[in-house]
């Protein structure tokens, strides 16, 4: 942090001269934390970019001091606001001795509400020259050194709220998540979709292949599961009559951390009946273009100082053709005893039983995903690890599925959803079976969802998209840490 926090004595003082301050305030009558209100006319951006209307006009804004120089009979200040910083002129003879002397004693940190001019200095610099200034709150604790910043990243993560007020430009970040949320929802309202809301407490965690996190229900004496997916839950009302829904909310997964990966994540998830995997494809590429136009103007960006284009359409490679084109091994045509024998050709482990639908993903995952700078639509995935996608007509080891990567991430996931009870049934019963053997990412039996496809689904088309990772992409951002407001982290000891 600061020089100030490097000499811990040093720090102490500081602390106390702030608290001695906030005494002699209360003594006298003036305690900043008892105001509740303060009405401002104008934000700090208002005035910098409608100066030539406003100039010469009484304004008031509010926000925290961010530096202060003392010049005798003068100063100038800057406080800062949601929308950015402006310069306060503060003059002797305009406030009088008393205000003037008070002003001089606010700190860094400070917020403040201001009354005055508005003018331009003879350096040029758009100001409010000052007639009344109202402490509002008042900081106990030093702000970081403006040299030196707030660098420390792990900080950062964990006291955001000091991020955002030493590194403003921070905020753009999350101003550019909340318009592509936006522009989500207004997408998909607009192509006759529904928002929903489905449970976070679950008895059985299904939808997505994760660990889940496992908490209790007092009053009901029972574990319960917070959701890995939202996936079943919609289809549940696809199977209801609703025709097109999705919801945008947080899902948990008690997985690895890393710069793509958090416990606690956004996604949209959505379900249209009598659509189908290429339908989904449609849908999401144009949704991908249509929020980087919103947000860049164009569907050309450049991502960590890689150029990516997200005007449709995107190509569709399938996945045996992928591992085919990256490692020359052909899983098309073979047993699965043959598959084995491509697979330790190409030097992965082949030490227990695996089916040559497996052995296919398991090519896929070690030599081309890393390869996959994107965006592509990779296709034609196992039936072993999609359980709750439709088979592909003509070739029954392969679903009618596709995971979307962009700069070597997956993006998405969706598929033509499988409306066969039997089918669902026999595929859960797999994956308890690999759940029983130590699975703990596998599916979990969800009988109320194979009632409920007992009733009827039409054909379906349905998609998931991590929000966080399009943000990261969108907003050029290195890790999912720095498009989550308060990503989550170790406690420190």
């Amino acid at each position: 942090m600061d020089e100030v926090t490097h000499n811990q004595p040093e720090l102490s003082e500081v602390l106390r001269v702030r608290r001695e301050k906030l005494d002699a305030l209360r003594e006298a009558g003036q305690d900043p934390f008892v105001i509740t209100q303060f009405k401002r006319s104008h934000s700090c951006n208002d005035i910098l970019t409608g100066f030539e209307k406003l100039e010469g006009k009484h304004v008031t804004l509010a926000g925290r001091i961010m530096s202060k120089r003392i010049m005798g009979k003068a100063s100038f200040s800057h406080i800062l606001d949601q929308s950015g910083k402006l310069q306060l002129y503060v003059r002797r003879d305009v406030m009088g001795e008393e205000p003037y002397n008070a002003f001089k004693k606010l700190d860094i940190g400070d917020i403040i509400g201001a009354e005055g001019e508005v003018f331009k200095t003879n350096a040029g610099e758009i100001s409010v020259k000052t007639t009344k200034i109202t402490l509002l709150s008042k900081s106990l604790n030093p702000l970081p050194e403006k040299f030196h910043g707030l660098n420390d990243t792990d900080l950062r993560y964990r006291q955001r709220y000091l991020d955002l007020i030493v590194n403003p430009e921070v905020k753009n970040t999350f101003f550019a998540r909340s318009k592509i949320i936006k522009t989500i929802r207004e997408y998909l309202d607009n192509l006759g979709y529904i928002e929903v809301e489905t449970p976070i407490l679950m008895n059985s965690a299904g939808g997505a292949a994760a660990r889940p996190f496992i908490t209790h229900h007092n009053t009901l004496d029972i574990d319960m599961y917070l959701r890995i997916a939202t996936e079943l839950h919609l289809k549940r009302l696809i199977v209801g009559g609703f025709e097109r829904v999705y919801e945008i909310g947080r899902i948990f997964r008690n997985d690895g951390m890393s710069v793509k990966h958090n416990p606690e994540v956004t996604t949209i998830e959505l379900s249209q009946a009598y659509a189908n995997v290429e339908d989904m494809m449609d849908l999401c590429e144009n949704l991908f273009y249509h929020c980087a136009k919103m947000l860049h103007g164009t569907g050309q960006i450049t991502y960590q100082g890689t150029p990516v284009d997200l005007t449709p359409p995107w190509p569709r490679l399938a996945m045996l053709d992928a591992v085919k084109q990256y490692t020359g091994a052909d899983f098309s045509d073979c047993t699965d005893e043959q598959a084995r024998e491509i697979a330790r050709g190409l030097g992965l482990d082949v030490s227990k039983p695996q089916t040559r639908g497996e052995l296919l993903y398991a090519a896929f995952e070690e030599f081309v995903e890393d390869k996959l700078t994107g965006p592509v639509f990779i296709t034609g995935y196992p039936v072993e690890v999609s359980p709750l996608a439709k088979k592909m007509p003509g070739c029954p080891w392969l679903t009618e599925r596709f995971e979307l990567f962009i700069t070597s991430r997956e993006m998405a996931n969706a598929f033509s959803e499988l409306n066969d009870p039997d089918d669902q049934r026999a595929r859960f019963m797999e994956q308890a079976k690999k759940r029983a053997q130590g699975d703990e990412e596998a599916e979990m039996m969800d009988e109320d969802f194979l009632t409920a496809l007992e009733y009827g689904m039409p054909p379906t088309g349905g998609m998931g998209i991590g929000i966080d990772r399009m943000v990261m992409l969108l907003t050029d951002s290195a890790s999912i840490r720095d498009v989550l407001l308060f990503p989550t982290m170790k406690p420190k000891e």
